[in-house]
């Protein structure tokens, strides 16, 4: 919250201005560390123009991850942690997030830990940042439990990324073959089919097909978008709900090429989290708790669940991951006993991240390699096909 205030120094002189605080009281002691004392403070009502939306105010991965970024090295260069968020707030342009740091600052300053202060905001920080945070307070390492954290959350987002910038492309060819197919089927072949039918000439059968299925899209438009609607709410309604969750994700990873590159994907998120909270210093029980809490797919969510529960009676992680082979490969189950073995399972996990992220890149150059000629030459039959049932007639009339 930004505060307009009136104050004066011990020389009597006034200072009028404005002040990034949490609350009135937090401003107010803010001012008597520069030395002033308020004689006036309100809260600042912006005017209607300067009220930012809120989907353009909220705070994304990638703010989170620069955040951390920026903490770790603030914290690395012996610079208080409360002066270290108030830096950061002042240097942020989002009124949502300064908001938030400014009132963690201000609860860290009152004695509150770093951990619990972050854990107020649980849409913001997820329990895997927070149970980090919180080894790192408790082993005293915390500077540099923030550059593992800083470190492991720059690869998610750039995972995320890419995987959302490749289907960038696919997703602007299905959009441009849907909209030549509206302008086509309301705009062009009605006209030309009227034109051609009044001819009084028998008319090919493609052409004819063109034309039944024109003309039951333009009079059944409205049912045909209904029935869309209505199914892509119903999935959700039901994917929603923990059967329908447990069906979908287990046909997900069915799917032929789709579902290999998903589970590299779920392996990718299962060792790099579970090797960062080790290697912060986490108890393996309480670090695969936490990694089931951020794989999203049930069927992993299941096993890591059951691997937690032999763990914690004194069984291996990679005994129980053995016994999953549709979803834990043997290479992989291999290169956690290794781990576990040798007591480096945190640098063995590491070495499994680095290979699997390269056959993510792999899967995804392959996935596009395939899909983006196949939607091509698609709509090519689409419009080449549009374009003969046309053409046939005209070429009768020519004839004759």
């Amino acid at each position: 919250m930004r505060f307009n205030y009136q104050a004066r120094n011990q020389k009597g002189d006034i200072y009028t201005g404005s002040i990034e605080a949490s609350n009135q009281e937090f401003a107010a002691a803010l001012l008597r560390e520069r030395g002033l004392f308020a004689t006036f403070l309100e809260e600042a009502v912006p005017s209607v123009y300067a009220r930012k939306i809120d989907f353009f105010d909220r705070i994304t991965r990638k703010d989170i991850v620069m955040f951390s970024r920026q903490l770790a090295i603030m914290f690395k260069s012996k610079i208080s942690l409360v002066e270290s968020l108030r830096v950061l707030a002042s240097q942020t342009k989002k009124a949502n997030l300064k908001e938030k740091l400014l009132k963690i600052s201000e609860q860290v300053e009152g004695g509150t830990s770093f951990s619990q202060a972050l854990a107020r905001y649980p849409k913001i920080f997820s329990s895997f940042y927070i149970a980090m945070v919180k080894s790192g307070e408790a082993s005293g390492k915390l500077s540099e439990v923030l550059n593992y954290l800083a470190d492991h959350l720059e690869k998610e987002y750039h995972l995320i990324s890419k995987t959302k910038g490749a289907l960038i492309y696919p997703a602007l060819i299905v959009f441009s073959i849907l909209l030549i197919l509206i302008l086509l089927t309301f705009f062009v072949i009605p006209n030309l089919l009227q034109v051609l039918e009044a001819s009084g000439q028998t008319l090919p059968l493609p052409t004819r097909i063109v034309l039944s299925f024109t003309t039951f899209i333009r009079n059944w438009a409205w049912l045909i978008v209904l029935v869309i609607i209505l199914s892509v709410f119903s999935f959700f309604r039901y994917y929603a709900t923990q059967k329908g969750k447990e069906f979908f994700d287990r046909i997900f990873l069915k799917i032929p090429i789709a579902g290999s590159f998903l589970k590299t994907i779920h392996l990718n998120r299962f060792a790099e989290n579970l090797s960062t909270l080790i290697s912060g210093g986490l108890p393996i029980v309480q670090s695969l708790d936490i990694v089931g809490d951020i794989i999203t797919n049930l069927s992993y969510k299941q096993v890591i669940a059951k691997t937690r529960e032999e763990v914690r009676k004194g069984e291996m992680i990679s005994s129980v991951l053995s016994q999953h082979t549709e979803l834990f490969p043997p290479v992989f189950v291999q290169m956690v006993l290794i781990g576990e073995k040798t007591g480096t399972l945190d640098a063995t996990l590491m070495n499994v991240v680095d290979f699997y992220q390269q056959e993510v890149d792999r899967s995804i150059n392959n996935i596009l390699s395939i899909l983006e000629p196949a939607l091509i030459i698609f709509l090519g039959l689409v419009i080449a096909g549009l374009m003969l049932s046309i053409l046939m007639p005209l070429y009768q009339t020519i004839a004759i």
